[in-house]
């Protein structure tokens, strides 16, 4: 079965142009997201769509940016559709993930995003460095210093719990532990 998505972003928009698209293409069932941004990943009627296809079925669209607008989420998409054996139909720019060339053409696509992915880590690595370099503190301060952990560390041996301890300090229990833990009294 062929299941089709159409969106347009803002309520004014038409979609008439994609529905006809999508109906020469032969799709069965149809979900339309109007007025919805396609940088948004949270849409009501793509979700729909997602869940109505089953292995051997297609997800058809009129181009790739009613699908998604960045790369790593169009990918994120297709190969979550290829894990569940499910192919992706893209009619104007013609790519079809069944055929040797639309993989060939999502492949091609990972690449990049993935090479993208690792230039991106090596920059924030390499301004990490030059920041600490600089002497500029990277982190945010902990909630407790040396002298409140050995301070909770006192009160918890004359007998009050650690919940309790955590409650006067005003923080979360599990990071009064985790300070215990990383500050050796």
């Amino acid at each position: 079965m062929n299941v089709r998505y159409a969106r347009v972003s803002t309520q004014d928009q038409n979609l008439d142009l994609q529905l006809r698209a999508l109906d020469a293409a032969g799709c069965e069932q149809v979900f339309r997201d109007q007025g919805v941004s396609g940088s948004q990943r949270d849409r009501p009627k793509l979700k729909q769509a997602l869940a109505a296809l089953s292995q051997g079925d297609s997800l058809v669209v009129w181009k790739l940016d009613r699908l998604g607008r960045s790369l790593g989420h169009l990918i994120e998409l297709v190969s979550d559709l290829k894990e569940r054996g499910i192919g992706f139909v893209n009619i104007s720019e013609n790519i079809d993930t069944t055929s040797p060339g639309g993989k060939l053409f999502f492949r091609v696509m990972g690449a990049l995003a993935e090479f993208e992915r690792d230039l991106i880590v090596e920059r924030t690595k390499a301004g990490m460095k030059a920041a600490e370099k600089r002497g500029q503190h990277l982190w945010r301060p902990r909630k407790l210093d040396r002298v409140q952990v050995e301070h909770a560390k006192d009160l918890i041996d004359q007998g009050k719990s650690r919940n309790e301890v955590a409650r006067l300090l005003k923080v979360d229990p599990s990071t009064l532990y985790r300070r215990l833990q990383a500050v050796k009294v």
